[in-house]
């Protein structure tokens, strides 16, 4: 069979001549002379027997012959070269840029963090700096762990819940068994009283869990705000008032006895954390491992918190 096709570096010259708009840039392009890049549209034109561009003074203009080829190569010249950029990929070309939020990162994802690369060692992951408002645009991560509320909040991204949903309330040892021994905190509303933490982002979680525990009625008095949920924890520790905290992220303190919990209720609220991507970034085979691995990990951390609740009772 006679091949009627000319040969890829003739074509790569062609069509990045006719891109940059002329031969001395395409050379730079392509790491060649820009004699080189001539001689090749040359042999082009030889090959189809009509020119294909026009050599101006300072540019080139295309042929109807020329933007004809160009027309039919172009994409196929880009996925060739996409496609031959991924099979050159070594397993540490396999970056993956992440944001996480600071305290998920270092209480609960990083101490798992092993697991994955076990099982995936071609995966380089680079943490990268964590942005409140991500909004993936310019010089940004693959992918993003941000902490809102899910699909509504992020309608043109890909977004898959991840924990953090389950809340507790946490405080001082000393504060419960001081109020305890005085008669106090029989009921979740009592808590009301108190001093009460917050993260900065999610003022409204103490009314919402007040609510969820039986009482509406009770306005909470907020009290001092922290945008960090690891900073949360130390002022409980330091004995500052009575935090509301993913229980997630506090299984350390709660083993330990650097806080406890007044009332372990089986509370959940909207806000969680979220794997966040562009739409279309999935496809990228580096993402696609990590989320597969992410899901499972959370899924299977969610449902030991959730026997363990429904044991407690058994166990009591």
């Amino acid at each position: 069979m006679r091949l009627h096709s000319p040969s890829m570096s003739e074509l790569h010259a062609f069509a990045a001549a006719v891109r940059l708009g002329s031969f001395s840039k395409a050379a730079m392009e392509l790491c060649v002379t820009q004699s080189a890049i001539s001689r090749a549209v040359a042999r082009l034109e030889f090959h189809y027997g009509k020119p294909l561009l026009l050599r101006r003074a300072n540019t080139i203009a295309l042929t109807a012959a020329g933007q004809q080829l160009l027309d039919a190569v172009r994409e196929p010249l880009a996925a060739i070269e996409a496609a031959s950029a991924r099979l050159r990929e070594s397993p540490a070309d396999q970056p993956l840029n992440l944001s996480v939020v600071p305290t998920l990162a270092s209480v609960w994802l990083i101490p798992r963090l092993k697991a994955f690369q076990q099982l995936h060692p071609e995966v380089r992951i680079n943490f990268v700096p964590y942005r409140k408002d991500e909004d993936f645009s310019g010089a940004t991560p693959d992918a993003a762990v941000l902490t809102g509320l899910g699909p509504g909040q992020w309608p043109h991204w890909d977004c898959d819940y991840l924990i953090g949903r389950e809340v507790v309330p946490i405080c001082h040892p000393a504060r419960l068994a001081q109020r305890q021994a005085a008669g106090a905190w029989r009921s979740p509303g009592e808590l009301a009283d108190e001093p009460l933490l917050y993260h900065t982002t999610a003022p409204g979680n103490w009314a919402q869990w007040l609510q969820a525990a039986g009482a509406p009625e009770r306005a909470p008095r907020l009290s001092t705000a922290f945008d960090q949920v690891s900073m949360l924890i130390q002022a409980v520790i330091a004995d500052m008032g009575v935090a509301l905290v993913q229980r997630c992220l506090v299984s350390a303190e709660l083993a330990s006895g650097a806080v406890a919990v007044p009332f372990d209720l089986p509370i959940t609220l909207a806000r969680g954390y979220f794997l966040c991507a562009p739409s279309g970034q999935r496809r990228k085979p580096a993402l696609t491992a990590f989320r597969r691995w992410l899901l499972q990990t959370a899924q299977d951390d969610v449902a030991a918190l959730n026997a363990a609740l429904r044991a407690r009772p058994q166990d009591a």
